[in-house]
């Protein structure tokens, strides 16, 4: 446990963990998880670079496969069997049901490269919540292209004056309307701190209309009345979707160690 007596003395008695969910299958581009980046497997890239941070208690990868499963636990790693989930904060809950900690940082399998900063500032807003009012936080990033604001694929978010979430969407929002005021536009980064009390109560929430419409999963938290602290971040990190995502997280890769 890296740092386990500053971080204790900082952070009260918080136990903090980190957990990769990890799915073998996937539409776009099935086994990306077990494609070779460098010289070890996607999933064993970013299951050592999170451990490497010195931030958690413990690191888990939940899993659904076989495959994954044995792939971390050969490198000395935790993992953790689940169930089929239709999202990562379902297969978390489950993975996390039996572990005793405070607050669980969702780390995604297939961005290798995610840096320190943006996982500290997730922390720190649990630090500061004396009240334990906000169930969760996440990270978004300032989108300046057009083109990008107008991508179904980008999940928009906009908060309220304390950067607290009040939508998230893949249409544009705010809507510009207006057009003597400047338009900010962000877009929403998959990276959650959750309390644990509040993803297994998600867990057992059913899935919601709007979550249903949009396919975005942290709708459901809104439309239960969970407080969702967003983060502004500039750190762009590399999902690997596609096979050419790959071979751009290669090319970082060999930068990196040049």
């Amino acid at each position: 446990m890296n740092n386990l007596g500053t971080r204790n003395s900082e952070l009260g008695t918080l136990k903090i963990i980190a957990v990769i969910p990890a799915r073998y299958a996937a539409s776009r581009f099935p086994g990306k998880l077990m494609q070779i980046l460098g010289d070890k497997t996607v999933i064993s890239t970013t299951y050592q670079n999170v451990v490497e941070t010195g931030l958690f208690d413990e690191v888990f990868v939940a899993t659904d496969s076989e495959i994954i499963f044995e792939e971390i636990t050969k490198i000395g790693g935790k993992a953790v069997m689940t169930g089929q989930h239709e999202t990562g904060s379902d297969r978390i809950a489950e993975a996390v049901q039996n572990i005793d900690c405070d607050i669980v940082i969702n780390v995604q399998g297939d961005e290798p490269f995610l840096k320190t900063e943006p996982l500290k500032q997730l922390i720190e807003v649990f630090k500061n919540d004396i009240d334990k009012e906000i169930s969760l936080a996440s990270l978004k990033i300032r989108l300046k292209n057009q083109e990008e604001v107008e991508n179904p694929n980008n999940v928009k978010v906009i908060t309220d004056l304390q950067n607290f979430a009040m939508y998230f969407s893949r249409s544009v929002i705010p809507f510009p309307r207006e057009t003597s005021v400047e338009h900010l536009y962000y877009k929403h980064i998959g990276v959650y701190a959750f309390r644990k009390e509040a993803l297994v109560k998600f867990a057992n929430l059913e899935m919601t209309p709007l979550e249903i419409s949009e396919k975005i999963e942290a709708i459901r938290y809104l439309e239960n009345g969970m407080k969702i602290k967003m983060i502004e971040t500039d750190f762009i990190g590399v999902g690997i979707d596609v096979p050419e995502d790959l071979e751009k997280a290669k090319a970082i890769l060999s930068r990196d160690k040049s």
